[in-house]
């Protein structure tokens, strides 16, 4: 159906009229509709945010806005903010304001102070479930950890009848505190330096296999062995910078393999006197030494880890198939000076313990001079050369988790409140009181650890048990040894390797405890029964000399009896 635009003027008989199609006069009505509007839009000073499309096939569809008649503007430089948005985050806002003034509403000094201890586990405990359900309440475990601690400090003080003894704790311990946190900073930012040269390609070239349980076997062997000559900490982020490069496509086959490095690094730091600090301390105190340490307690921390690593062979999925290959960055040559930095980095890690044995220093003063001489190298290696800035210290400094350094600080420095206030302390008397059997004391410390940092713990352990009643390397002090550096491995944040894991892949909680924490006190409990067993069979064979001396005296005694 056709008709025509304008009648034909009469007088005018070689004039054709024109036609056109109704559809076409209804697109022109509605551009010249749409143009008027958009000229009237500009005049008022808006400016429309869908334009009119062009050309005729889209012009003929209507769109789902203009059925709708919903048209969007903005006056020019001014932003249009995004309602759901602002309503997300003022309810983000007042929730997190409503939690402060909760506990600011229910705060009376009166019962704090008379309360003291119970109100310090009630903060830790409200802590402690919301750096599990992290995910769920969409605040960082960071933040939690620092309020945390200044709320049970704050608590300490409150109840305590001068404050400056709490100040004088308060500044022992954050000095305690700071050695681990300076350590792991001059750590992470060695191995940041080493990373920026693409100095791990030493290794990666070396081993090429994609095969994961290969893979497996080969990270849990060098973490192993290099976390009793470094630290459990030190080895864990050295290893899971290289985990970057071995599996690079698949974050949750790369944060399992993260799991089984905090496993393998904690078994090892267990049988080296400066493995883990909690050997480090009962060596220096002269609970144990460091031969009987090493041929005791080697064997017991291997039993573990292989018993570890084969129940996840078999029953974890992530354990199985391939890897995926190496991350692209692998097939890049070295940056200047890359083996150069690999080497140097390695032999500065390796520094800190000859350091800390040589001077009897703390190890975070052999770290940062490792640091200082990096720093000075690369300063050296890179003078005067452009585009080299990224590789220097500095910019290194910039790419560590400082996330997970402050939740480090936040952590320890809650643990030391409950220290300070004698709730750990306590729990180790209950124990000990409770459980009779040594081997089940230093058990139950082990999986306490997994819950509370271990340095208290052992802390508070060398205050109850007397070196005149369990002298140096006894079976006690080597079992709590061995249960307080390997417990730590069943919860995610028992151990600094935990820490450290958590902050570097972003590993959850509750994902640690689904996927590791099972296989890791299977580990712990086999570590245990291998420690008594070869306990029981050293005993067995140091009875054989002392029976073969009596056997002349029954064969004298036999041929004295009458009629012999």
């Amino acid at each position: 159906r056709v008709k025509a635009t304008r009648p034909v003027p009469s007088g005018l008989s070689n004039f054709r009229p024109e036609f056109k199609p109704a559809s076409a006069e209804l697109r022109f009505s509605r551009q010249s509709r749409s143009v008027c509007q958009e000229r009237n839009q500009r005049r008022a000073g808006l400016t429309p945010l869908n334009a009119v499309a062009d050309d005729s096939e889209s012009a003929a569809e209507p769109k789902a806005s203009d059925e709708k008649d919903v048209t969007l503007y903005e006056r020019p430089g001014v932003e249009v903010p995004d309602d759901i948005e602002s309503k997300d985050a003022l309810f983000k806002a007042l929730g997190a304001s409503g939690v402060l003034m909760l506990i600011l509403g229910v705060w009376n000094q009166d019962f704090v102070s008379e309360h003291e201890s119970l109100c310090m586990i009630a903060v830790f405990l409200l802590g402690y479930a919301g750096i599990i359900f992290e995910e769920t309440v969409a605040w960082n475990k960071s933040g939690i950890a620092m309020i945390m601690a200044v709320l049970l400090w704050t608590i300490y003080a409150l109840g305590a009848p001068d404050t400056t003894l709490v100040t004088g704790e308060l500044s022992e311990h954050l000095s305690d505190v700071s050695e681990i946190v300076f350590f792991l900073i001059g750590a992470m930012t060695i191995v940041e330096t080493v990373d920026s040269h693409r100095g791990f390609k030493v290794v990666t070239d070396v081993i090429n296999t994609r095969d994961s349980l290969t893979l497996l076997g080969i990270i849990g062997g060098i973490t192993f062995f290099m976390s009793a000559a470094l630290d459990n900490l030190t080895t864990t982020i050295v290893m899971i910078s290289l985990l970057r490069k071995f599996i690079p496509n698949d974050p949750k086959k790369r944060m399992f393999f993260g799991g089984a490095v905090v496993i393998a690094a904690n078994a090892g730091g267990a049988w080296s006197p400066i493995g883990d600090v909690t050997t480090t301390m009962l060596w220096i105190n002269g609970q144990i030494t460091a031969l009987n340490t090493v041929s005791d307690l080697i064997l017991p921390s291997a039993v573990s880890m292989i018993v570890s690593f084969g129940a996840m062979a078999l029953f974890v999925e992530e354990a199985k198939g391939d890897t995926g290959g190496q991350s692209e960055e692998a097939d890049l040559d070295f940056a200047p000076g890359g083996k150069l930095m690999f080497y140097s980095g390695v032999s500065s890690l390796l520094f800190v313990p000859i350091f800390k044995s040589a001077t009897h220093l703390p190890p975070y003063l052999g770290m940062l001079c490792s640091l200082g001489y990096m720093w000075l190298l690369t300063d050296s290696l890179h003078y005067g050369k452009p585009g080299r800035d990224k590789l220097r210290v500095p910019h290194n400094l910039t790419r560590i988790d400082t996330t997970g350094v402050m939740f480090f600080l936040g952590i320890l420095l809650s643990i030391a409140s409950l220290e300070s206030v004698g709730v750990l302390k306590n729990v180790a008397v209950w124990l000990s009181d409770t459980v009779p059997s040594t081997e089940l004391v230093a058990g139950a410390i082990g999986v306490a650890s997994a819950i509370i940092d271990n340095v208290p713990l052992v802390a508070a352990t060398m205050g109850m048990y007397d070196l005149s009643e369990w002298p140096a390397d006894s079976e006690l002090w080597q079992l709590i040894a061995y249960c307080a550096g390997t417990g730590g491995s069943i919860l995610i944040i028992g151990s600094a390797a935990g820490v450290a894991f958590m902050g570097m892949e972003k590993a959850e909680f509750g994902w640690y405890v689904k996927k590791i924490t099972p296989w890791a006190f299977l580990g712990y409990v086999a570590g245990i029964g291998a420690y008594v067993g070869q306990g029981a069979v050293t005993s067995f064979f140091a009875t054989i000399p002392a029976a073969v001396d009596v056997v002349p005296q029954i064969q004298s005694a036999v041929h004295m009896l009458p009629g012999q």
